[in-house]
């Protein structure tokens, strides 16, 4: 166990972003616990507000110890233990920061409603984007070439720009999650960039105009994918974060 820790976490230089996404996941699976059992009126922990009416969100440490960690990272030397520091600032950080991102996107507390299931999808984004970069994903999958030959060069600076442009159409599709995960798996964003749009996208409103029977086509998959996906998707953000238990804010 330590010859393998020291060969592929060690040596290779990823011990920072080890602990960093150590640390984002162990909070939040800390913090939905807790926010879980205050709801529920259980365990040692309660909904403190202040004399004044205000409750501090766990946002608010977040964005300290996040902007600790990145003053950590460019303002100290890189010799140990400030790296790993200040990946473990910035992963506790980013955790508390994300799983109140519904409530920043907001303005207002939708914690417990549908619409803050949306910082769950962004954790488990982040979680994913970390994932790939500690297993060793390189990002666009073109690896370095060095000082490769000049046709190396020009097909690999040609492959970016064709992931990079896939990347976009996805964006623009309104399929998000493709767009992220095809930065780091190339053929994700191949695919999302062939596919149809999503109908409410900037993509359908500008190339399906006028063309009914592709904007139905694009709607109906649409709807069959959301049918398919979306009771699963509820369930596990039921699992993790805990089942909504107020209404959406008017």
């Amino acid at each position: 166990m330590t010859d393998w820790w020291s060969r592929n976490i060690v040596e290779p230089g990823k011990l920072p972003i080890f602990l960093c996404f150590a640390a984002f996941v162990v909070t939040f699976v800390a913090t939905r616990t807790i926010t879980r059992l205050i709801r529920a009126g259980d365990g040692p922990f309660k909904n403190n507000v202040t004399s004044s009416g205000v409750h501090v969100h766990h946002a608010v440490p977040g964005i300290i110890l996040l902007v600790t960690g990145a003053f950590l990272a460019v303002g100290v030397p890189d010799d140990s233990p400030w790296p790993e520091i200040a990946a473990v600032a910035v992963g506790i950080g980013t955790s508390l920061v994300l799983d109140e991102f519904a409530l920043i996107l907001h303005l207002e507390d939708v914690y417990w409603t549908d619409e803050g299931r949306l910082s769950v999808e962004v954790v488990s984004l982040a979680v994913a984007c970390l994932g790939l970069l500690l297993i060793g994903v390189v990002p666009f999958g073109v690896d370095n070439q060095g000082d490769a030959e000049l046709s190396v060069r020009i097909t690999t600076i040609a492959v970016l720009v064709l992931n990079i442009a896939c990347v976009i159409v996805c964006i623009v599709k309104g399929k998000f999650k493709m767009g992220l995960f095809g930065i780091f798996a190339a053929p994700i964003a191949y695919v999302g960039a062939v596919r149809l749009a999503r109908p409410k996208s900037a993509w359908a409103h500008r190339r399906y105009v006028g063309k009914p029977k592709r904007l139905d086509r694009a709607t109906l998959r649409a709807a069959r994918h959301d049918a398919r996906w979306d009771p699963l998707a509820d369930r596990v953000s039921n699992i993790i974060a805990g089942r909504p238990s107020e209404p959406d804010p008017s």
